[in-house]
Formats: structure tokens, sequence, C-alpha cells
């Protein structure tokens, strides 16, 4: 029972805050400050809870109400900032999660855009357990790419029991892990898509470990979370719509033999609002 907050965060929520004790640098009653898109908010939430943390999140304005609620339900104090703003912008959620830890006593910020501890996690768990799940017979790996921990770690241990498989990256139609894969330059766009896609390059992915990035609209990736509920009853967000596009792309091209993971990484529950909602549906054009 690896994810009790619904998420595949939940492994680095913990992972991050045990490697940050043994450091020292999280000591008893102090204060967990950390910028979000939701579902490692819920995994450090969590972990804080039964460990007697106190947790302040940051995220930008597209996160959907359920994982601010589910984040308040847990006790954290939520803050939301402005969408649209570049990273180093005093108002992103990134930089008002430093602005609070440097105002914050006793404060300790994860950063799980740069702490190894992220894709370790997925390292340690996530790939022995696919390699143990499919008795090895996996060809080609694929996730989204947020902070790209659970990519990097996943396709770390995967490759070195088969350098021969294939990892494949979705990446959300804005972002800017294209251009970063392909060395071109490029401006972020803003997209509906939550929890993968990048305006920065961050410190926890590697992208020497991905043999191809398939990009995917906004439309695509609600349109297909909506479907797969409708016609496989796979409840699951629009970061895991994305990665049945882009699947669905990339299998054009294997053979019969293939034998592909795809890593759909919450439940359609958080996004009942959202991908779910006709009338939000609609107002966004997704429809």
């Amino acid at each position: 029972f690896l994810n009790p907050g619904g998420s595949s965060k939940d492994r680095i929520g913990i992972a991050m805050i045990e490697a940050a004790e043994g450091l020292g640098l999280l000591k008893p009653g102090g204060t967990i400050i950390e910028p979000t898109s939701g579902n490692t908010g819920i995994g450090l939430a969590q972990a804080a809870v039964v460990k007697g943390y106190k947790v302040i999140f940051t995220m930008n304005a597209k996160v959907c109400q359920e994982k601010r609620n589910i984040l308040k339900a847990y006790g954290a104090e939520v803050v939301v900032c402005p969408c649209g703003v570049a990273p180093d912008d005093p108002r992103s959620y990134y930089k008002v999660a430093e602005r609070l830890v440097e105002e914050t006593p006793n404060a300790f910020s994860p950063n799980q855009y740069a702490n190894l501890n992220n894709p370790l996690a997925h390292y340690r768990t996530t790939g022995p357990e696919i390699w143990r799940d499919t008795a090895g017979r996996i060809t080609h790996f694929i996730a989204g790419m947020g902070t790209g921990g659970t990519i990097t770690g996943t396709a770390k241990y995967l490759k070195e029991q088969n350098p021969n498989l294939r990892v494949i990256g979705i990446d959300a139609e804005g972002s800017l892990y294209r251009h970063f894969y392909d060395g071109t330059k490029g401006k972020a766009q803003g997209y509906k898509i939550e929890g993968i896609g990048q305006d920065f390059l961050p410190g926890t992915i590697d992208l020497g470990l991905v043999d191809e990035v398939i990009t995917v609209s906004d439309k695509e990736a609600y349109g297909m979370a909506r479907e797969a509920a409708r016609k496989e009853a796979w409840m699951v967000g629009s970061s895991a719509g994305a990665v049945i596009a882009g699947a669905l792309k990339a299998a054009k091209g294997l053979d019969e033999g293939a034998v592909v993971v795809l890593l759909l990484p919450d439940s359609g529950k958080n996004y009942l609002s959202t991908a779910f909602n006709d009338e939000w549906m609609e107002e966004n054009e997704l429809a």
C-alpha cells in the first residue's frame, strides 16, 4: 500500500522527509514549505501529519479545487499564486515558497525539483515493481514528465536491467521539455494539464534516459481522461490522459510483441470539477 494519498507522489513525499530528518535538516516541530501542483503536497502532508510537522504549500491557480481541499483536510495551509508568470517572478509559486521559507522559523523546503531523493524513491520502488510484475518482459516504459523524478528513477532502474528498453516521455503542449530534449529554443505557453510539463529544467530529470518525447495538447489529454473512464473504467486525471494519448501515438510504430507499461499517476476523483465537469470543459474550449 505505497500510494495511500492516491498518487505516485506519495513515495517521494515520505522519502524526502525521512532523508531530511536523517541529515538534521528537518527538526521536530518544524514547518515543511513546498511549491506543488497538488500530489506531492498530499504525499508530504500525510507524512507530516503522522510525524508532527506543520505544512504550507504554494500552488498556481490552475490546480483543481479538489486537491486544495484535500491538502486543507490534512491541516495544510494553501497559498494560491497566479498562473502565467515566469518561474523567477516574485509572484510565482516557486518564489513565494522561497520567501515563506525565509520568513518562517524552523522551516524546511524539500524542493522536489532538485531533491535527488525524488527520483531515488522511484528507483527503489516503482522500477523494481514494474520489472517484477512484468517478469522482466517490459520493452517500453511511458510516463509523463513533471519534476522528472518518476520517469528518471524508474527508467534508470529498468535500463539497468535491460539497456534496450525504450523510455518515452510525455510532455504538455506549451511546456519546454520538448525544446530541452531537442536542444532548441522556445517560449513556455500556458496549458491546463496538471502535473506534467515545465517552464524550466529541474535537477531531478535526466533526459539522457529518455529515448523519445511525445507532446500532447490539453484537448487530447482531457478528452482521453474522459474516454478512459467511459470506455475502460479507468478513472484518471489529466496527466494520465496525456500519457494514454501519447501511448496511442507511440503504439502505431510498435510490433505485437511489445510489452508497454504506462504510469498513470493519480485518480480522476481529484478532477471532478474540471476534467469530468461538462461546463468547465466547455468554458475552457476542451469539449
